[in-house]
């Protein structure tokens, strides 16, 4: 991959995807032919089907659901994207050599990074909890920069998608972070697509969008900050609660199939709500839980608990990882981002 020299820090480009070499997606382009018109594909890619992959992974039902495909469509799309797309069983051999073969963005933080095995992983999904003021955000900001980063730098060198539900997102901050590393602030910023979500299904159709940007460019990190806000207002109620978290399973589902077919990691903010339960929450020293229930719950690879500390320090401990031990560590929040705690904020 080309690279460009960005302030003192030289960083790879981040050039447009003209082809599918170095591992890239196929795009949905090479389905024409054998029955599939190209009229054919342009439905596949208005409903965020852009690759070869995301074909392969939606259910024939789904693939029925787009206007304009039917059920034969349907099966024969799929049997062509079966063709390319191995979807049986491999050797955990070969799966632990693909495995091996991600990258993890850092943190800004040594002790955060050495904390999630060398940082935020990539082709899964990381939910960051806590309450207000616990770097939830601040984190999300060090990371859209960091991902632009070369590899060996322990970055993706790659494009950031931000997704913001909360107006939370402060360009400025990206800027003092790009300084840190040496980073042309301009570049960093052309680096960062920043969209606004103003109901669940704009959140949603955002990712439609998000899909096509990635099947043109190279990205590395998806953030959606955060993830059950504009659920907590649109469904309100009991009543409510069933389609609700219907709604928010399609779309774990989709930054799932994002993070499986572009490889890129996929960073959920989420908010927290007090457990009112009577006796149980006299033996539990922070009644605090994770909003969104079993379906962000399971739909999360790794999930990180964030607390305060003393003035600028903040504790992340692993609530929940397939591969990481329960264990916590401190870092910081400076004006350049996320960091390590400094031996003066400890006095």
């Amino acid at each position: 991959m080309p690279s460009q020299e960005i302030g003192n820090t030289t960083v790879a480009s981040v050039p447009d995807v003209d082809d599918e070499s170095d591992g890239q997606p196929l795009s949905v382009d090479h389905l024409e032919g054998n029955g599939i018109t190209k009229n054919d594909v342009q439905k596949l890619k208005l409903a965020g089907l852009c690759t070869i992959e995301s074909v392969a992974y939606t259910s024939k039902k789904t693939l029925m659901t787009i206007k304009g495909i039917s059920e034969a469509k349907a099966d024969k799309l799929s049997m062509e994207a079966a063709k390319i797309v191995p979807l049986g069983f491999t050797t955990a051999t070969e799966f632990h050599h693909r495995r091996s073969e991600l990258i993890c963005l850092t943190t800004g933080s040594k002790q955060l990074d050495t904390l999630l095995g060398g940082g935020i992983e990539t082709g899964s999904i990381t939910e960051l909890f806590g309450e207000f003021r616990t770097g939830k955000s601040q984190l999300c900001h060090t990371l859209a920069v960091t991902c632009q980063l070369p590899i060996d730098m322990g970055g993706g060198e790659g494009k950031c998608l931000y997704i913001d539900t909360e107006g939370t997102f402060r360009p400025t901050r990206l800027v003092l972070i790009a300084q840190r590393y040496g980073m042309n602030p301009d570049d960093c910023l052309d680096n960062v697509a920043y969209a606004r979500a103003y109901n669940t299904e704009h959140q949603y159709n955002l990712l439609t969008q998000a899909a096509q940007m990635m099947s043109e460019s190279r990205f590395s990190l998806l953030v959606v900050d955060s993830i059950m806000s504009l659920y907590r207002t649109d469904f309100a109620g009991r009543g409510e609660l069933s389609n609700r978290q219907t709604q928010v399973a399609k779309f774990m589902r989709l930054l799932q199939r994002l993070a499986d077919e572009f490889g890129i990691a996929v960073v959920i903010t989420n908010q927290v709500v007090a457990q009112v339960d009577g006796m149980a929450s006299m033996y539990n020293p922070d009644p605090k839980k994770p909003i969104g229930g079993n379906i962000i719950a399971h739909a999360s690879t790794t999930r990180l608990s964030l607390k305060k500390g003393r003035g600028q320090n903040r504790i992340c401990k692993i609530y929940d990882s397939p591969c990481l031990p329960e264990a916590d560590c401190q870092f910081a929040i400076y004006e350049d981002g996320i960091g390590d705690p400094r031996d003066e904020d400890n006095e």
